[in-house]
């Protein structure tokens, strides 16, 4: 039986650790004792989107001291967490996949950063991938690698992944660094911020609801950073596989909310149509591969954003401060499409320091570990 060996008080016990679950009673046995061990004093809690498995009992049996929040029903990534940390009152929210293996000393580092920089809302750890082969084990994983960048027109990617492609950790993306995302696989937030900005946007159901949060939070003038002194493992697509055309529908119709809500008024049109275009593109290389799946959930995905366009408006509208393209740490000034299809780039590096906007810097005592640091067609 499982418990929590960090006394009460710990240097991270203003820290709720929050963890959303759906029938993952496989990850919560193989991953929530890390959690427990090397939590440094959080209050560790699973928030269950109504499993229908046996999670509830496990947690209850196996491992008495988490705490359990029981939603109604699933609710998906983004209420899921909404609904739970209406419930949750502490200083730092940390935002945990069931799927992710922590290690020793992850949490701290993250905490000191949001405690020594009041201007960083939220921050994430170096994201490895989980595998039981070391090899493996040493290439960034897909949702997050060394911090969350995103190119001109809205597309995401990670120091350490451009597309499929993943680079293996080789230290050289240790350093604390102020980027446009960090992945809700692991964040860390102030509650204070998250309440501000009312969470995450529910009605993204999953996907891509973390880089509209942060994106929001630069709009505000509130900061993200990546801090590479934390390092955790993550399975990914331990929810849903990649291939799944239900993810494919979610990341193209989110994709085009994400980019509608937040991108500038004078930016907006010219970065819209072409990301329209591109989708149609996509579309159509699903179609010729004969598969239909993908092909069709993209036309699923344009029809409800159009739909809904009413909604995405009123969110806009919501929150009229935007920056600019240039004006935004972590924003490659070019297409990453273009990029990685047309140039061959394939590693985060080979794209050139001068092509990002605004760059803030970290202190250099950041690097160890225990360091201080309307023209839309809308409209």
């Amino acid at each position: 039986m499982a418990s929590n060996p960090a006394a009460p008080g710990g240097l991270c016990a203003d820290v709720a650790v929050v963890i959303l679950n759906w029938n993952g009673q496989q990850f919560l046995r193989q991953f929530l004792p890390a959690v427990l061990a090397h939590s440094d004093g959080a209050r560790i809690i699973v928030a269950d989107n109504a499993s229908t498995d046996d999670s509830v009992a496990i947690l209850g049996q196996e491992f008495p001291t988490v705490e359990i929040i029981r939603n109604p029903n699933n609710l998906g990534f983004c209420d899921g967490y909404n609904r739970a940390l209406q419930q949750v009152e502490a200083k730092y929210y940390m935002l945990l996949n069931s799927d992710v293996e922590v290690t020793p000393g992850w949490l701290l580092p993250l905490r000191e950063l949001l405690e020594t920089r009041p201007e960083v809302a939220a921050c994430q750890p170096k994201i490895r991938q989980y595998s039981t082969e070391t090899t493996q084990r040493e290439l960034f994983e897909y949702a997050g690698a060394g911090g969350g960048y995103l190119d001109r027109l809205g597309y995401p990617f990670c120091r350490g992944r451009l597309f499929d492609t993943l680079e293996k950790d080789l230290g050289q993306y240790d350093d604390p660094r102020p980027v446009a995302w960090a992945t809700g696989a692991c964040m860390l937030v102030r509650a204070a911020s998250w309440h501000q900005m009312g969470g995450l946007e529910s009605t993204f159901f999953a996907h891509m609801e973390e880089i509209d949060l942060c994106w929001r939070l630069w709009n505000v003038g509130q900061q993200v950073w990546y801090h590479g002194g934390s390092t955790v493992f993550h399975v990914g697509g331990g929810t849903l596989h990649k291939s799944n055309p239900r993810k494919t529908y979610l990341n193209f119709r989110n994709g085009l909310a994400l980019v509608y809500k937040n991108v500038a008024e004078a930016e907006l049109t010219d970065v819209l149509l072409i990301r329209l275009m591109l989708d149609w593109v996509a579309a159509l290389r699903f179609l010729l591969q004969g598969n239909t799946g993908d092909f069709k959930a993209i036309l699923r995905a344009h029809r409800d954003f159009y739909k809904q366009r009413a909604y995405w408006k009123q969110k806009r509208q919501e929150n009229p401060q935007k920056q600019l393209t240039h004006q935004r740490p972590g924003v490659y000034q070019g297409s990453l499409v273009w990029a990685y299809f047309g140039q061959g780039i394939r590693a985060f590096s080979q794209l050139s320091p001068k092509d990002f906007g605004t760059t803030l810097h970290a202190p250099n005592t950041a690097t160890s570990q225990s360091s201080s640091l309307t023209n839309s067609p809308f409209h």
